[in-house]
């Protein structure tokens, strides 16, 4: 779209951009949602509804099937992905459903929407010496923010979170002793995390000549700072991920989502079992961990030939 979303919002029809304001302060209030999350779904919908003005609605109970339909053709035609149409899809689905419990409409019309499903495809993976090399490439930094560079290469690989779990971490959920991470994930679901040895050193060096050279009255209780001493920004760790990827040898471009990809194959490599590996990424289904990761063909034929009584 051409215009900003902002300017979108504020051109909609005054019922539509009512609808709209319930519904993001739903997201807000009830679901406990990221920002990230929120500004996703609003922006979907904010899309969604100008579609509809455009068609001559001025009131959400004529959203319909034919517009939802409509909207997603329209978004197929300008280039928009299988994964990305089905994203839309299921916006559309909760705007429509939450339509229907607050009253607005009088029915759920997103229940009858088909969308196509999206393509699972996986981020490419790291051989383990390149993941070695990547997550070694900041080692015997002193300055720091290299210390703080390699806290971040570390942890991503070592726990396989999520970039802006890795950011959200605070001093206080790191609990050395045990080497865990108290991380809190999608929905705000709070899980402990284990991590290695090479990653408690990164911690220890971080924490003792690092952050406190970084340190600042914004700082509070943030893990990782940036260079003014405000908590990491998630933007910043994934430039810190491709740099060193960068300077792998032959390792494919990816960020810290192919990072926590990699982490999780290893691990399954190693001998881990898919329910262990959905506990450390944070899946709520175990079915996500079984697209997610990937066992290699040499993995099943170890597995093959020795549970397999004609192995």
């Amino acid at each position: 779209m051409a215009t900003g979303t902002a300017e979108v919002r504020a051109g909609l029809p005054p019922a539509l951009a009512e609808a709209l304001a319930g519904y993001e302060e739903h997201l807000r209030a009830q679901r406990d949602l990221s920002e990230h999350t929120v500004r996703g779904y609003v922006t979907d919908a904010v899309r969604l509804l100008d579609h509809l003005a455009r068609r001559g609605g001025r009131q959400v109970h004529e959203l319909d099937l034919p517009a939802l339909r409509s909207w997603l053709a329209q978004g197929r035609t300008t280039g928009h992905s299988r994964a990305t149409t089905a994203r839309h899809a299921a916006s559309a689905r909760s705007f429509t459903g939450w339509l229907r419990r607050a009253g607005l409409t009088p029915e759920d019309v997103g229940q009858r929407l088909v969308s196509p499903k999206a393509h699972k495809t996986l981020p490419d993976v790291l051989a383990p010496e390149q993941a070695r090399a990547v997550v070694e490439s900041a080692a015997g930094a002193e300055e720091p923010a290299g210390l703080r560079d390699a806290v971040v290469l570390e942890l991503l690989y070592a726990s396989g979170i999520r970039v802006s779990e890795l950011v959200g971490l605070d001093v206080d959920d790191v609990d050395r002793g045990r080497r865990l991470l108290r991380v809190l994930g999608k929905g705000r679901k709070e899980r402990s995390v284990p991590y290695g040895v090479p990653a408690e050193s990164a911690i220890d060096a971080w924490l003792t000549r690092g952050r406190p050279a970084l340190a600042t009255g914004d700082s509070g209780p943030a893990l990782l700072l940036g260079v003014r001493g405000r908590r990491l920004d998630a933007r910043e760790a994934r430039r810190i991920v491709h740099a060193a990827v960068r300077a792998a040898p032959g390792a494919p471009d990816i960020g810290p989502h192919g990072l926590r990809h990699s982490a999780a194959t290893h691990v399954l490599e190693g001998g881990a079992d898919l329910r262990s590996v959905q506990e450390l990424l944070g899946h709520a289904s175990l079915a996500t961990t079984q697209i997610y990761t990937h066992v290699t063909v040499e993995r099943l034929r170890a597995v093959h030939a020795q549970a397999h009584p004609r192995a």
